[in-house]
């Protein structure tokens, strides 16, 4: 079933690269005009700008950490595009490897703001925008294998994807009725720029997980963004709440 999003407007935190780059792209390709947002601005802007080809595209800076931000991001959008109809809450922050004993305070307050935070307000002010329409819309937020099962030495970490699944629970709840559903993608260990970083510095930690994983591989940026486009379309309209796991069988198991 090919996905058509033609008129649509599809606004991405954390687009630069990875799995937000990734939805960027097919969302494009699905006819949808596509905001890219993060909080590297001339990442998304040479994103956006090599993707203009494609279709309709804008580039805008925001940390989702700073309400004022994502409140201007989704009135700017709002003013290029007049409309948002999906998001997808990808931004996120993963601090480095440690047991809670040895862990940082600093590094679970970011976290907490980016991952936790930063989705709270992106829903909140979506929310608002969508209602304003009346046309009903899809939010997907970015969870993580983190949010089903626990992991050592990411206690900061997996505490923000679980309370992202609690708030996407509860959130779909909320505005079901009026016909946004908001949804969860929870990724299993995807070859992405964050993952990369992890290679050398973690190196033993990366091939722990991956050989914990059933199908003996990485996951790839665009196996996520097909899980989140769908997630966006009419074809999961019945579709409410639910943390959708793409992670190779890792947590099957």
């Amino acid at each position: 079933m090919k996905i058509d999003l033609s008129g649509k407007v599809a606004l991405i935190t954390g687009a630069g690269s990875g799995m937000g780059l990734a939805s960027a792209e097919l969302f494009l390709e699905a006819g949808a005009s596509v905001v890219l947002s993060g909080n590297h601005f001339e990442k998304v802007k040479e994103q956006a700008d090599r993707l203009a080809a494609r279709g309709n595209t804008l580039a805008l800076q925001c940390d989702v950490a700073d309400e004022e931000a994502v409140k201007a991001l989704v009135e700017n959008t709002v003013k290029a595009f007049g409309r948002i109809d999906a998001a997808y809450n990808n931004a996120g922050w993963q601090p480095p490897f440690a047991f809670i004993a040895k862990a940082s305070t600093e590094d679970f307050d970011r976290v907490h703001g980016i991952n936790l935070k930063g989705v709270w307000l992106c829903m909140k002010y979506q929310v608002q925008q969508m209602l304003k329409q009346g046309s009903g819309g899809a939010i997907v937020n970015c969870a993580s294998i983190g949010a089903i099962d626990g992991v050592a030495g990411r206690t900061s970490y997996c505490s923000t994807k679980h309370g992202v699944l609690g708030m996407t629970k509860s959130a779909a709840l909320e505005y079901a009725s009026k016909g946004i559903r908001i949804n969860a993608v929870c990724p299993g260990v995807i070859d992405t720029p964050m993952v990369s970083s992890m290679m050398t510095g973690e190196a033993s930690v990366l091939n722990a997980l991956i050989e914990q994983v059933p199908i003996k591989r990485l996951g790839r940026a665009d196996e996520i963004a097909q899980a989140v486009l769908w997630l966006s379309s009419d074809a999961s309209r019945f579709v409410v709440g639910h943390p959708l796991v793409v992670d190779g069988g890792i947590t099957v198991q």
